[in-house]
């Protein structure tokens, strides 16, 4: 791949091939230009080359008229939150948070501490394209701060669902992987908050992964594992920038990802009145969560993939909770991005209103199963491939056909999503149902129709 991924989620690339020097100075500079040379507010995953980059990054942005501040290693929502409560006109998070190590990018956040969305990214990018220079006055000041990893655990402390002393009371046991990057501080110091047992795996500060950075269920034998070895009560994995929280249960079994905001909303939704029980999810979660919603008289609100656009809609209908499937939550009452760290705080707090073991918490959830799949396309246009899926289903009058985010075919006990990357030559399709089984034979039906095209 020799291109820059560029999406409404910021830059991702191949350090040293694309991802270049000249590119984080190109895209510094732009960036002043979006925040007209106010206070930025820097930080990083640790991965071992972020450093180089980082300083980079910092060193333009002072040049083109910019106050920084380095907050150095840290979660890419601690960025966002530092970002929100300060004068910052804005934030760049150093990261490709699951991307393999070679890789690594820039997020843009803006004054709000939320990431820029797509109107706010084409603004972002007419500055790069810009033959305008702007010439500062002089250079702006550089300092830097590592309080807001302590101010980000104070504000999960201070969640008012959160009793502290009941969870240091129920001493939970917790082996946690951190894969050696943003999270080898504050998730072990959270937890050492909350009166745990930390038994650390990958939570050493080189930035060097030992696993392949996605917390997805083959990546993570070592914790699952520990977890069983140890008796330990639950194992937490997170990907390198914290946005995203996996869990095991003390089977060592995965929880599942999906499961991550399922039980989050059932923990939120049940702490609040009935009438303020809203939540929003994107278009490719579960549907554990609605029959969750149902259950207690709530509403579920679903959005385009992409946490912008999940936090749009949650401002828009006043939701409590949001997320998305990849075991991102977002609790707006500490900050509206996907966040590691507050899910944490919400699970552990959920585990000891519920009573129970992790694996029991799950086994009360509605059980539903995700298979992924993509189709891989030559020569067809990918939204002839799409129109020709949907022809398919528009006979049954069963099913209802959703165009907002690519195509979602929503069934009595099923639905299947359908995006067209716009980075590779490929359809990604999620299907859902109530069994694995059924699950794959409606992802291999897409494919099929897809083939014979």
């Amino acid at each position: 791949m020799n291109e820059l991924i560029v999406s409404v989620s910021g830059l991702r690339g191949i350090v040293g091939k694309n991802l270049t020097a000249q590119v984080v100075r190109d895209y510094a500079r732009a960036f002043s230009e979006f925040v007209k040379q106010g206070k930025v507010i820097v930080g990083r995953d640790g991965r071992y080359h972020g450093a180089e980059i980082s300083r980079t990054l910092v060193e333009s942005l002072s040049l083109s008229g910019c106050d920084v501040i380095d907050i150095g290693v840290c979660p890419t929502p601690t960025i966002q939150l530092a970002v929100e409560h300060s004068d910052a006109a804005g934030g760049i998070a150093v990261t490709a948070s699951h991307n393999p190590m070679e890789w690594n990018g820039l997020k843009f956040i803006n004054s709000e501490g939320i990431f820029l969305d797509e109107h706010e990214n084409e603004i972002l990018r007419s500055f790069l394209n810009s033959d305008h220079k702007y010439e500062p006055l002089g250079a702006g000041k550089i300092v830097s701060d590592e309080l807001p990893v302590r101010d980000h655990i104070r504000r999960v402390l201070a969640i008012k669902m959160i009793d502290v002393e009941k969870i240091r009371k129920r001493g939970f046991n917790v082996v946690v992987d951190c894969v050696n990057a943003a999270g080898t501080f504050i998730v072990p110091e959270l937890l050492n908050e909350f009166g745990c047992g930390v038994i650390k795996i990958n939570c050493e500060p080189t930035g060097k992964f030992q696993r392949k950075p996605e917390p997805l269920p083959e990546n993570l034998t070592e914790l699952m594992n520990r977890v069983h070895k140890e008796h330990a009560d639950l194992g937490i994995a997170v990907d390198p920038d914290v946005d995203r929280l996996v869990l095991i249960t003390e089977k060592g079994e995965p929880f599942g990802e999906e499961y991550t905001i399922a039980q989050a909303v059932k923990f939120v939704l049940l702490k609040i009145p009935e009438e303020k029980r809203i939540a929003v999810v994107n278009l490719s979660t579960t549907r554990a969560v609605d029959v969750i919603a149902n259950q207690l008289h709530g509403k579920i609100y679903r959005s385009k993939v992409g946490e912008i656009n999940v936090v749009k809609k949650m401002k828009e209908v006043d939701a409590v909770i949001g997320g998305e499937g990849s075991g991102g939550v977002i609790f707006p009452e500490v900050h509206y991005g996907r966040d590691a760290i507050v899910g944490i705080g919400l699970v552990l707090q959920h585990l000891v209103d519920f009573g129970g073991t992790l694996s029991e918490l799950k086994s009360s959830l509605p059980k539903f199963e995700i298979v992924k799949k993509k189709i891989v396309l030559d020569s067809q246009n990918p939204d002839e491939v799409v129109h020709e899926i949907a022809a398919h289903f528009r006979t049954d009058s069963s099913v209802s056909l959703n165009y907002e985010d690519g195509l979602k075919i929503d069934g009595l006990d099923f639905w299947i999503h359908l995006r067209k990357s716009n980075t590779e030559p490929i359809i990604r399709v999620v299907a859902e149902a109530s069994t694995r089984e059924e699950a794959e034979m409606l992802a291999e039906r897409v494919l099929n129709i897809a083939r014979e095209l």
